[in-house]
């Protein structure tokens, strides 16, 4: 159970004293607040008692002295990633889902990342894993890995038994685990491929999340050079948002645009163990080589 364990978007309980909502003003402005009673939410619009939402229905909306007024919801993931406190960047929305999509994560499934950041990428993990699976999250700060355990523990409250957090080298961790899916959120991914391929039986899937082309470019090269990997393919997500006002649609002014490059692979057998040759490179432009 998510969602600071009293219920989920769409409950029917009302709202809560210890739970966390998020109140959303007209403009689209977001801000997390945990209920208590005899608590006040102070913003640049005014204030709002918490106990004016206690025990009403989830989508209440208050008005401040200032007259703006503020619904309380229960927070979607989206809501909690945009809002959480960070460590490090975020890995968002959209390439959340990309991720679990191009992951082919399932219920059930034992899945590893690393490194955690600040924990936005673990809560879809557990969510598309299931209360059957487990997350494995391994980071080398320990600065990080405590914002993303107060992050994930704030959403499910309390920390999720089916997931567990290491603070160490991603190597050696992988190189002790048996899991389904490896995502590898990290600058350098190459000199953990050894340790992914152990981690992962003949089938398994490993995504990489990479800011720069760069970094796809000498990733991919290394993944085909590796023997253990096929099926290599890199994607990158945009998003663009819609106004749409009666008759006036239009995309909208700003779009979420390039944030990162997801490179997938397919873990084999080796060539000598029966697994598929190595493709055959492309050489220069204007070169006879294929």
């Amino acid at each position: 159970m998510s969602a600071g364990r009293f219920g989920v978007p769409g409950d029917r309980a009302p709202l809560a004293a210890g739970e966390v909502v998020v109140l959303r003003d007209a403009r689209g402005r977001r801000s997390l607040v945990t209920l208590e009673d005899g608590g006040t939410w102070h913003s640049n619009a005014g204030a709002v008692p918490h106990d004016g939402l206690i025990g009403r229905p989830e989508g209440t909306a208050v008005r401040t002295p200032r007259g703006t007024e503020v619904v309380a919801l229960r927070p979607t993931r989206e809501d909690m990633v945009l809002k959480m406190r960070r460590g490090a960047q975020v890995v968002y929305p959209k390439d959340q889902a990309m991720i679990v999509a191009l992951g082919d994560v399932r219920p059930g499934m034992h899945v590893a990342e690393a490194g955690a950041g600040s924990g936005a990428l673990t809560l879809a993990l557990l969510d598309a894993v299931g209360p059957e699976g487990r997350v494995t999250s391994v980071e080398r700060r320990e600065d990080h890995a405590e914002v993303a355990r107060a992050n994930v523990e704030r959403f499910h409250g309390g920390a999720p038994a089916r997931w567990d957090l290491r603070i160490g080298e991603a190597a050696d961790v992988l190189a002790g685990i048996a899991v389904h899916r490896v995502v590898l959120d990290l600058p350098e991914p190459r000199p953990l491929l050894d340790a992914v391929a152990t981690a992962l039986a003949p089938g398994g899937v490993l995504v990489t999340y990479l800011p720069s082309i760069v970094q796809v470019a000498r990733v991919t090269e290394a993944l085909r050079d590796d023997g253990r990997f096929a099926d290599v393919a890199t994607t990158e997500t945009l998003v663009r948002p819609w106004d749409v006002d009666g008759p006036a649609v239009r995309p909208a002014h700003r779009m979420v645009a390039h944030t990162a490059f997801l490179t997938r692979a397919r873990r084999v057998p080796r060539v000598e163990d029966g697994g598929p040759s190595a493709p055959r490179r492309r050489g220069p432009v204007g070169s006879d080589v294929d």
